[in-house]
């Protein structure tokens, strides 16, 4: 476990890093990403060509005998949620670091660049269990203590499980919102409420994996920790069928959660422990303004 002080280091270091990225390289790209995704309504008036016949008003149009439009406008200000998976298997990492130092890293960006737009952003830290909830707020201060809690939590449950925290979330959060799922989707049977929450919500995977976590080395005979369960398991490394059914372990959970997020009509991103996240939000905002 890290100490205060090298906690309040790390996250001066996040908040410089992370500033910098919202200015330098997200500015406008992230709010332009999500503009229209909060719309209020406004007022009716009479239809006029070209309106959207979705929002015509039925009860007004009757009661004044000819048709009504409901006219909505942009909120000026979005609510942010981050759901990070604390499980232990986000204390797993081979050559850049643990998966949870990415997950923070990548937290912490998107934290500074909706409060640098003037937006709410709260936090769900999630295990198997539901292991704290930061309601959204504004401003640098909350910011910090998001990416402060991130640094310094340690989670009560050791398994994942999306389920939880997709529950928790859609009764806490009554209006719509953006939220980023920060996990390795290390988990199953999702599927029902990620639909249901997708609804209402625009919701954005971020899998974060480690190249172990895909592929093991050629390096013979190794025991393997099931960080979450607990269970060891001897693995010969040195055959090539053992490699093989473990890549394809790998694969098979990541084309249940493609799935899972395509029939959701929610975005899922894959990024590797030591890539270039900021590369790969980058064209992930690009291609929402298009």
């Amino acid at each position: 476990m890290r100490s205060t002080t090298e906690i309040l280091k790390k996250v001066r270091e996040l908040e410089i890093k992370s500033k910098k990225l919202a200015r330098d390289l997200f500015s406008g790209e992230y709010h332009s990403a999500f503009k229209g995704k909060g719309m209020s309504f406004k007022e009716v008036r009479e239809y006029a060509a070209g309106d959207d016949i979705r929002f015509i008003d039925w009860n007004v149009s009757a009661r004044f005998g000819h048709p009504y439009s409901k006219i909505f406008e942009e909120e000026r200000e979005l609510t942010v949620m981050l759901l990070v998976d604390i499980s232990n298997s986000s204390l797993f990492g081979t050559h850049y670091g643990f998966k949870r130092d990415l997950a923070t890293e990548i937290a912490a960006v998107l934290a500074f660049s909706a409060v640098s737009n003037g937006d709410k952003v709260g936090a769900i830290f999630y295990s198997d269990k539901m292991e704290l909830y930061i309601p959204p707020k504004k401003g640098r201060q909350h910011a910090l203590f998001i990416v402060r809690e991130i640094l310094s939590l340690e989670a009560k449950g050791k398994g994942t499980r999306l389920n939880t925290a997709l529950k928790y979330f859609t009764n806490a959060i009554k209006q719509s919102s953006i939220a980023f799922i920060l996990s390795d989707f290390i988990d199953s049977d999702y599927e029902d409420t990620l639909r249901v929450v997708g609804k209402k919500h625009d919701l954005i995977g971020i899998k974060i994996y480690d190249q172990m976590d895909q592929a093991l080395p050629n390096a013979g005979l190794m025991q393997l920790l099931d960080a979450e369960t607990g269970q060891t398991q001897w693995l010969d490394t040195g055959n090539a069928y053992v490699r093989k059914i473990y890549e394809e372990q790998f694969f098979n959970a990541t084309e249940y959660s493609v799935n899972v997020f395509k029939k959701a009509g929610s975005d899922l991103l894959h990024i590797k422990t030591g890539d270039d996240y900021v590369r790969v939000l980058q064209r992930f905002f690009k291609s929402r303004i298009k």
